[in-house]
């Protein structure tokens, strides 16, 4: 577990530091795209003002020659604004314009060019950058248009200066948020390695905390404390099953240890050597009885015959079975009775549904119509029907006995569990867990309630659709003899 939380440390920061700078990348290809936009169209606006204030000078020139072009270009001079003008003769003498001086480099130039010119301002004369048009008039003069992009200059600065800070800002938030999620993340990671350890260690009824949060590990720790829920209740069954095995098959063994030691020590008699072996024999075969319904209960709890379902009539099947217990509910003198609701289809295991039924009414028989008569003042009877509910086909087995209190009716469905203390009647406590499990294996779920006096066993099963009866109309139901214990 130290290994796995190291690694999720590991992981969880590279992973932050690959999120940071994904997100520093696409935040400072945004502002370089932001920043080149804007200049490109300042630029643009720029050239296209200067074009058109040289087109209008030049049909002014063309108009009215020199002295033209120098009154216009005093007019526009006295305006207040960014426009640069300069009309000079060969000589630098300036003829008009709001340019008092160029510097030699500018005078020689010709076309575009940048350059730094100087003006009055309230503190004394400042340098500002200006953009502008160089032009050679005949006979020497010199035109120049141009525009003050000073305050340009200043938004390229600004937004250098805020791209800077704001990527100094990401990077603060990035790498602290980076942080404090990756310390939010392994403080939990940390509470559930710590109980995960208690849980190793024995203490299966602790939970892994759930933060209430409903991300991707409170998810993960409620799946985890349903498994372990599980785990908790399959081991306190198997301890409940260890100390009713010590009861359930070590007196019969001792019994039948005693038994034939006792043959041994009693002088040579073939009469009771024979009453001593068949004796340990009827014991032997109550072992391996309940030691199959074991085998079988594991089986199905594996999923074993889950596969192997056909199509059947639940309520022939429960015909059948309940006409084969009918000798021996009258040999015990109880009215067994049949109340069929007439064709319910299921899909199932005939042979197990079968198995199921006849330890519902074979513990009928053994626990509850048996004892009917023995102070409730009900006739000693049991009831088998079958019935549709709510897309569930039920099969529900009633007797008139003392049933089962509210509080041990889930109990009693798990192995070896007897209400009775002494255990003096035969049985293994296995019956109901049998039919449980195969309730689960069809799908279905097994309940008991009160039958007033008595209990009322309902095993409940899906009802077969039309589509699953499609499907296996073509293949013939197996045979099988139907052999119930």
């Amino acid at each position: 577990m130290t290994a796995l939380t190291k690694l999720f440390r590991t992981t969880t920061f590279r992973l932050s530091l690959t999120y940071f700078a994904l997100f520093s990348a696409a935040a400072i290809i945004a502002i370089v795209y932001l920043y080149w936009n804007t200049t490109v169209l300042l630029s643009r606006q720029l050239n296209q003002t200067i074009d058109a204030e040289l087109k209008g000078l030049a049909e002014q020139y063309r108009a009215g020659g020199r002295d033209q072009l120098v009154r216009i270009v005093a007019q526009r001079s006295r305006t207040p604004g960014n426009s640069l003008y300069l009309v000079a003769d060969r000589n630098e003498k300036q003829l008009a314009g709001n340019l008092s001086a160029v510097s030699p480099q500018l005078w020689d130039s010709v076309g575009p060019v940048e350059f730094v010119y100087s003006r009055p301002a309230p503190g004394g004369m400042e340098q500002r950058l200006a953009f502008a048009n160089v032009f050679r008039l005949p006979g020497g003069d010199r035109l120049i248009v141009g525009r003050d992009i000073e305050d340009r200059r200043e938004l390229s600065r600004l937004i250098r200066s805020t791209m800077l800070w704001g990527l100094g800002v990401m990077a603060l938030l990035g790498i602290g948020g980076g942080y404090w999620v990756s310390r939010r993340l392994l403080a939990r990671v940390d509470k559930l390695s710590a109980t995960t350890r208690t849980i190793m260690a024995g203490d299966l009824s602790r939970r892994l905390p759930v933060s209430g949060s409903g991300d991707e590990l409170d998810r993960l720790a409620q799946s985890l404390n349903l498994m372990l829920g599980r785990i908790e209740q399959l081991m306190a069954g198997m301890r409940e099953v260890s100390d009713n095995i010590a009861h359930d098959l070590k007196t019969p063994l001792n019994r039948l240890r005693n038994r034939v030691e006792e043959a041994l020590r009693e002088p040579a008699d073939e009469v009771g050597y024979r009453d001593a072996l068949e004796l340990t024999i009827e014991e032997a075969d109550g072992l391996i009885k309940t030691f199959n319904a074991l085998l079988s209960i594991a089986r199905l709890e594996a999923g074993a015959g889950g596969d192997d379902r056909d199509s059947l009539d639940l309520s022939a099947l429960v015909s059948d079975v309940t006409e084969l217990y009918e000798p021996v509910a009258e040999e015990r003198g109880i009215a067994l009775k049949a109340d069929m609701a007439g064709f319910i289809p299921v899909r199932g295991n005939r042979q197990l549904l079968g198995q199921a039924l006849a330890n519902l009414i074979d513990n009928a028989l053994k626990y509850g119509a048996a004892r009917a008569t023995q102070g409730n003042g009900h006739a000693a009877e049991v009831v088998v029907r079958t019935s549709r509910r709510d897309g569930f086909a039920e099969i529900t087995v009633s007797d008139r006995g003392p049933g089962v209190p509210a509080s041990e009716r889930e109990r009693v469905l798990d192995r070896f569990v007897r209400l009775e203390a002494s255990r003096s009647e035969p049985g293994s406590g296995l019956g109901l867990s049998l039919v449980a499990a195969v309730a689960r294996l069809h799908g279905g779920m097994l309940r008991l309630e009160d039958n007033a006096p008595g209990l009322r066993v309902i095993l409940s099963l899906p009802l077969e659709t039309g589509a699953q009866r499609r499907t296996t109309a073509d293949r013939p139901s197996p045979e099988g003899e139907l052999r119930p214990t």
